[in-house]
C-alpha cells in the first residue's frame, strides 16, 4: 500500500523527535572518541567541510583504540582475505538430497565472494564496524552496474533515525539528504521532479537540495515502501521516488540494546566517563606544564592593582606596589600553588580501562612478532568472550541481512538462481569467520573427546560412534567447501572396497608353519 506524502513525512518527523533523545550521549561519544566521524557538531546546519575536529582531544587512547576495536571485529567477523560464512542445507532438506542441495549451495557461496571482492564492501564495513563502537552502525546495499554489481554504503547513524517493530528488530529507517539538483535524476533514474526542481537542475544543476529517504514496513501487502520526498516551503510533502522492495535496503545493527530503547550502546558508551577523566586530566596537566614552563611573574607598579585585569596565563606579568617591602626584587616569580600530581599510575589506569572496555588488551600486541595459529585462535577465543552477547547480535543484525539482501540483488540481476529461501529452514547462514571457528573449536573439542573416550569403552559403546556424521559435523563448523568433501555415494562406494578388501583378507589361507620352527612337544 502506497503511503501519502503527508503521512511519510509525518512518520519522518516523529522518528526523529524521538532521536534527539540520544543526541548528548552520542555528540560526546563521536567528540572524544570518533572525532572524525562526528556529524553531530553542526554538520547539516552549514558546518564547513573539511575543518579540524578533533581540537579539544587531549589524549588519544580512545581514538585509537577504537580504530583497533573495528579492526579486531572486521578480522574477527569479516575477514577481507577469506570467506567468512557458507550457505548450507536447512532441516527441510530431504536426506536424500542433501549432498545435492550442499553442493549447490557451496556454488552460490563461491558466487557471493567471488561478487563481493568487486565491491567497496570492506571499506564500507571498516565504517560501520566504527560506528558500532559508539553504539549503532547502518550499511545501506543497494544494486550497482555491471562493474559493481552491489553498492554496499556505510551511512553516519547521525544522519539516520528509526523505528522498532515488535519484535524488538529495526523495520522503519528514515535519513535526511543533501544532494546536488543535477544529481537526483543520477541516483533515482525512476524520479518523478516537479516543475521546480526541474528549473532548479536548468539555472542552478549544483544547488544543494534537501530531501528525506523513507524506508517502511508494508505491513498488510508484506515488503518494504520505499519513499524519497521533497517539500519547499509553497508545497507539500512530494513523492519523488516510490519502490515496492521485497527487502529492506538498510543493514543496522546494535552492539547492545537496553529494553525499550531503539539505539545500541557500544563500548565506547561504556567507558564514556574515564574517556572525559582521562582527557580532562591530561588537559589541566599540559596546562600545569606550560606554567612552570612559562612561569608567571609579580612586577612593581606604584599603581593601585585592578584584580578584574589578571590574567593567569603563561609568562603574564602582574603588576604590584612591591615585592617584599621597599628593597624587594623588581621582578619576580609569583609563588604558585602546588603542581598538580598526576602520576603515570593513575593515568595509567584511566588508560587500560578504556582499553579493556574496548578490548583493545587481549594477550600481546599483534604488531610484536609473528604470529603462531595457536596465539590467533587465542586471541579469537578471548574476543569471543570479551564480545559476550554482541557477537550473537552481529550475526542476526549485520552478518544475515547483508547476506539476503545481497542474494536477493544478485538473484533480480540474473547472477544466480536460487530456488530455496534463506530463512534457516531451507538454506541457513553459518559463519565460518576466525571469530566463529574459534567458537565452534570447543564444540568440536567435546565431540572429538567424546568419540575418543567412547572407542576405548569397548565395543559396544564404540559402535554408538557415527564417524561419517561426525566428519560431516567438524567440516561444517570449520567450513570447509564441500568439493573437498566426499558424497554419500562416493563414501557408500568406499565403503564396498573396503568391505571387499576385508573379505578378501579374511579368506586367504593362512601359511603353515615350517616343523623346524615349531616348538618341541
Amino acid at each position: 500500500m502506497r503511503l501519502s506524502g503527508e503521512h511519510v513525512n509525518k512518520r519522518y518527523h516523529t522518528a526523529w523527535s524521538r532521536k534527539e533523545n540520544w543526541r548528548t550521549l552520542y555528540e560526546q561519544c563521536y567528540q572524544y572518541a570518533l572525532p572524525q566521524r562526528n556529524l553531530y557538531d553542526g554538520y547539516w546546519e552549514g558546518g564547513v567541510p573539511g575543518r579540524v575536529k578533533n581540537l579539544q582531544v587531549f589524549d588519544s587512547t580512545a581514538v585509537h583504540g577504537v580504530q583497533r576495536f573495528a579492526n579486531r571485529i572486521q578480522a574477527g567477523l569479516f575477514p577481507p582475505d577469506k570467506d567468512w560464512m557458507v550457505l548450507l542445507p536447512g532441516t527441510e532438506i530431504p536426506d536424500e538430497a542433501q549432498d545435492e542441495v550442499r553442493e549447490g549451495l557451496q556454488n552460490y557461496t563461491d558466487k557471493f565472494f567471488s561478487i563481493i571482492k568487486q565491491t567497496s564492501f570492506d571499506l564500507a564495513m571498516g565504517e560501520f564496524l566504527l560506528d558500532l563502537s559508539i553504539g549503532t552502525g547502518v550499511m545501506l546495499i543497494q544494486p550497482g552496474d555491471d562493474n559493481e554489481p552491489i553498492r554496499f554504503q556505510a551511512i553516519p547513524q547521525a544522519l539516520v533515525a528509526l523505528e522498532e517493530g515488535p519484535q524488538g528488530t529495526v523495520e522503519n529507517v528514515f535519513r535526511k539528504m543533501r544532494v546536488a539538483a543535477e544529481n537526483i535524476q543520477q541516483i533515482w533514474n525512476d524520479a518523478e521532479l516537479p516543475d521546480t526542481l526541474q528549473r532548479l537542475i536548468e539555472d542552478k544543476p549544483q544547488e544543494m537540495v534537501n530531501l528525506t529517504e523513507s524506508t517502511i514496513l508494508d505491513i498488510k501487502d508484506g515488503g518494504y515502501g520505499y519513499y524519497v520526498c521533497y517539500k519547499t516551503e509553497n508545497e507539500d510533502d512530494m513523492i519523488l521516488v516510490y519502490r515496492k522492495l521485497k527487502l529492506s535496503p538498510w543493514v543496522v545493527s546494535r552492539y547492545s540494546k537496553v529494553s525499550g530503547e531503539i539505539f545500541g550502546r557500544g563500548p565506547v558508551t561504556q567507558c564514556l566517563g574515564d574517556i572525559l577523566t582521562l582527557n580532562k586530566a591530561v588537559e589541566l596537566l599540559l596546562k600545569n606544564a606550560s606554567l612552570n614552563i612559562s612561569g608567571v611573574f609579580t612586577a612593581v607598579d606604584d599603581g593601585v592593582l585592578n584584580p578584574q585585569s589578571i590574567r593567569i596565563v603563561p609568562g603574564a606579568v602582574i603588576p604590584v606596589a612591591s615585592n617584599g617591602g621597599a628593597r624587594g626584587p623588581s621582578l619576580q616569580p609569583l609563588p604558585r600553588a602546588s603542581d598538580i600530581q598526576l602520576t603515570q599510575i593513575v593515568l595509567q589506569d584511566l588508560r587500560m580501562a578504556i582499553k579493556q572496555t574496548l578490548m583493545d588488551d587481549s594477550l600481546p600486541p599483534d604488531t610484536m612478532s609473528a604470529r603462531s595459529a595457536t596465539e590467533i585462535v587465542e586471541r579469537m577465543k578471548l574476543l569471543s568472550v570479551n564480545m559476550g552477547s554482541a557477537f550473537g547480535r552481529l550475526i542476526r543484525e549485520a552478518m544475515i541481512p547483508i547476506v539476503r539482501r545481497s542474494m536477493q540483488i544478485m538473484d533480480e540481476r540474473g547472477l544466480i538462481n536460487l530456488p530455496l529461501r534463506i530463512n534457516g529452514l531451507e538454506v541457513k547462514i553459518t559463519p565460518v569467520s576466525p571469530l566463529a571457528k574459534a567458537q565452534n573449536l570447543d564444540d568440536i573439542q567435546d565431540v572429538m573427546q567424546w568419540a575418543q573416550i567412547s572407542t576405548q569403552m569397548g565395543p559396544v559403546a564404540a559402535a554408538t560412534v557415527k564417524q561419517d556424521a561426525i566428519a560431516d559435523y567438524v567440516a561444517d563448523k570449520l567450513g570447509v567447501p564441500n568439493s573437498l568433501r566426499t558424497s554419500d555415494e562416493e563414501r557408500q562406494e568406499l565403503e564396498e572396497q573396503i568391505g571387499q578388501m576385508l573379505q578378501q583378507q579374511q579368506g586367504m589361507p593362512q601359511e603353515e608353519v615350517p616343523q623346524e620352527a615349531m616348538p618341541p612337544q
